[in-house]
């Protein structure tokens, strides 16, 4: 492993802990390496560097300043590109501190338990790899309303897609659309920096439009060549509010000659409990014409049961906060556990978000989920590339 262009931060208030975690990296051949004695001192010296290390370790109990507030610190400010957690700790307040890390969009390798090994720091740095290429491009930098709104209309917002496979049989039987924004000089932006910009400019309509007339061109030239898949669109909470939604979306699919029954169309959990009986009229007739309706981010919202039993819903999406690593957190089992069982009970297809590694798979798949999706399988990719990430996903490896 060539790890000579890493830069590594070591956070840990004990001195010989320190020396040793500092000594480990050394042999490991990551050269660029810094130390904290404490949390404060840590975000001292990150603020002055012009460019932010790869990984910070950072022990949790420490006095003064503890991990947990210097982790979010380094969150918020933007400080590195990832951490990773030194500590013998209970691995439900683990994932308390991962997701909080995600919420600012700090990516969490994991956690390390002392005493530290050569083996355990390497087995965190390589999934720093696994996920290269995934970081939110810089081309988010400069991006505002304006820009986010001649971009759409420009014909620059597009779909890119990420296969769904069934669990029963490893094949690919859909895809997800998911918004990217392609600009001239060859930057993507991800949804998170533009999406927000053209909901709360009023232009959600125009984007989940658009997104579906993407997803409906593309679906259409797959099953011309033989490859039938379904396809799923995110539609914006605020196209919730529009009543003439349903015929625009039934008249956008038709024109493709696409049946609506081959269309899901995902709604975020919260949306549709922030106003419920509008929201729920337009779902009913979107039912009645025969698209599919998936409740997304299933568990990161705040729907009573009994909600949930009153919507017409086809699918339950469980979210990839608690997908990923579930096989090692019980918590986070319990809850895929408990929502795998109430969709069954309803009578939804389960759809499991963030399937990142084989162990995840092999849980989900005794827990009888029926369809997965994430980077076990293949990441998002344009809509030319699609075929290829299919067939890397079929090679015999899997």
């Amino acid at each position: 492993m060539g790890w000579s262009e890493l830069r590594v931060m070591v956070v840990e208030d004990h001195g010989f802990q320190r020396r040793i975690a500092l000594r480990l990296l050394g042999e490991l051949g990551v050269a660029h390496v810094m130390e904290g004695a404490d949390g404060l001192h840590a975000l001292e010296l990150l603020r002055r560097e012009q460019v932010p290390p790869d990984v910070v370790l950072v022990d949790l109990d420490m006095p003064g300043m503890d991990g947990i507030e210097c982790i979010g610190h380094i969150a918020q400010e933007r400080l590195a590109r990832a951490v990773v957690v030194v500590s013998a700790l209970d691995p439900a307040l683990l994932h308390t501190v991962q997701t909080m890390a995600r919420a600012y969009g700090l990516r969490v390798l994991g956690s390390v338990e002392k005493p530290l090994t050569r083996e355990k720091l390497e087995g965190a740095l390589l999934r720093l790899e696994e996920h290269a290429g995934e970081e939110p491009d810089d081309a988010a930098g400069d991006v505002d309303f304006e820009s986010a709104a001649s971009a759409l209309r420009a014909g620059e917002v597009v779909a890119w897609f990420q296969p769904q496979v069934e669990f029963a049989n490893g094949k690919v039987i859909g895809v997800e659309a998911l918004a990217r924004w392609e600009r001239r000089d060859g930057g993507l932006v991800h949804p998170q920096a533009f999406v927000p910009l053209l909901e709360q400019g009023g232009l959600a309509n125009a984007l989940t439009d658009r997104m579906l007339d993407e997803a409906c061109r593309w679906k259409q030239r797959w099953d011309g060549g033989g490859t039938r898949l379904k396809i799923s669109v995110n539609v914006s909470p605020m196209a919730l509010a529009d009543p003439s939604a349903a015929d625009r979306y039934q008249s956008i699919v038709e024109a493709y000659g696409i049946a609506p029954d081959e269309v899901v169309l995902e709604i975020t959990e919260s949306s549709v409990m922030s106003d419920a009986a509008r929201g729920l009229g337009l779902l009913a007739r979107l039912r009645l014409k025969g698209f599919g309706l998936s409740i997304d981010d299933f568990g990161t919202g705040y729907s009573s049961l009994a909600q949930l039993s009153q919507i017409p819903f086809t699918e339950l999406k469980i979210d990839r906060g608690f997908v990923s690593g579930a096989h090692a957190q019980p918590r986070q089992r319990a809850v895929v556990e408990a929502s795998l069982d109430l969709a069954r009970k309803l009578g939804l297809t389960t759809v499991a978000e963030g399937v990142e590694a084989v162990e995840d798979w092999q849980m989900l798949a005794e827990l009888g989920c029926d369809i997965a999706q994430g980077y076990l399988i293949a990441r998002p990719v344009p809509g030319s590339e699609l075929q290829a990430a299919i067939a890397r996903w079929r090679r015999p490896a899997h």
